[in-house]
């Protein structure tokens, strides 16, 4: 997860309950925590999901990789991040596995894993991933509470599984560092209007042609800076306007790899809070 500490007062968890956090599903869902909650080691990421219709809240460009290969898995219907884990039963497990609970000047905290996830898969309708890289798993204290985190949902009867950098194809990473510096939400909508749909009228025309080559033919017959195209599309991946298989090479990509996303929809979800 990449999480830096952080703590809450029994105040702000009532505040937080109250808000309706970590409850809800599809795009009714409120994460537990958010990008403005915990200071993350690196980049987290607010991105709009077309399978969720609403923002999802990453803390670390090893869960946006992990949340982009769930929204192109073809079971995948609801994806719950930041989700909470019921107090209670933490504290219980934790007696129970002779381990310290999460706590921070006096307050234990609630423990969460990083995603719920629905799907159409008969033997597993919810199971749910924690992310870690791999140099945190060398920590004792964060192995503890991973432990009690899998007894928890093994007491649900729900699967839980662990997933490190080792498990991501590189390729998605490699997507990530190329398009998300261009992922600034605070850029005025109306700025991006034109060169969307420009790509959205031109995609279904050249479906054979590689995207990078299309940007080069839109470069010329509209006498742009080369490059500008590029740019544009960039930005307008990285923003979600279009969406992707994450685990193609961006330099592989072709016209029809493309789907547009409902931009009224899209601008709704810059609009949520957190």
């Amino acid at each position: 997860m990449g999480k830096k500490q952080y703590w809450n007062s029994e105040a702000k968890n009532a505040r937080w309950i109250k808000e309706g956090r970590g409850q809800g599903a599809g795009s009714a869902y409120k994460p537990w925590l958010t990008v403005r909650d915990v200071p993350s080691e690196g980049r987290s990421h607010r991105v709009f999901g077309h399978l969720t219709q609403r923002t999802h809240h990453l803390l670390s460009d090893l869960e946006l990789a992990t949340f982009l290969l769930l929204q192109w898995r073809s079971t995948v219907t609801d994806i719950r991040e930041q989700f909470p884990l019921e107090r209670a039963l933490t504290q219980e497990l934790c007696t129970r596995l002779g381990v310290e609970h999460p706590n921070q000047r006096g307050v234990d905290q609630y423990m969460s894993s990083d995603f719920v996830v629905d799907s159409k898969e008969k033997d597993r309708p919810r199971f749910v991933l924690q992310v870690k890289a791999k140099k945190h798993l060398e920590v004792a204290r964060v192995v503890e509470k991973l432990e009690v985190e899998r007894s928890y949902w093994k007491e649900k009867e729900i699967p839980f599984y662990l997933v490190t950098e080792g498990q991501i194809p590189p390729t998605v990473f490699e997507n990530i560092n190329l398009l998300y510096n261009y992922a600034d939400d605070s850029i005025d909508q109306t700025e991006l209007s034109v060169p969307f749909e420009l790509f959205r009228q031109q995609l279904p025309q050249h479906e054979s042609l590689r995207l990078i080559d299309l940007c080069i033919h839109l470069d010329t017959a509209y006498s742009q800076e080369p490059g500008e195209s590029l740019y544009q599309i960039k930005r307008l991946l990285a923003l979600r306007y279009f969406h992707f298989d994450i685990t193609t090479p961006f330099t592989k990509l072709r016209c029809s790899n493309l789907s547009a996303e409902n931009t009224s929809v899209l601008q709704e979800g810059w609009c949520v809070p957190g």
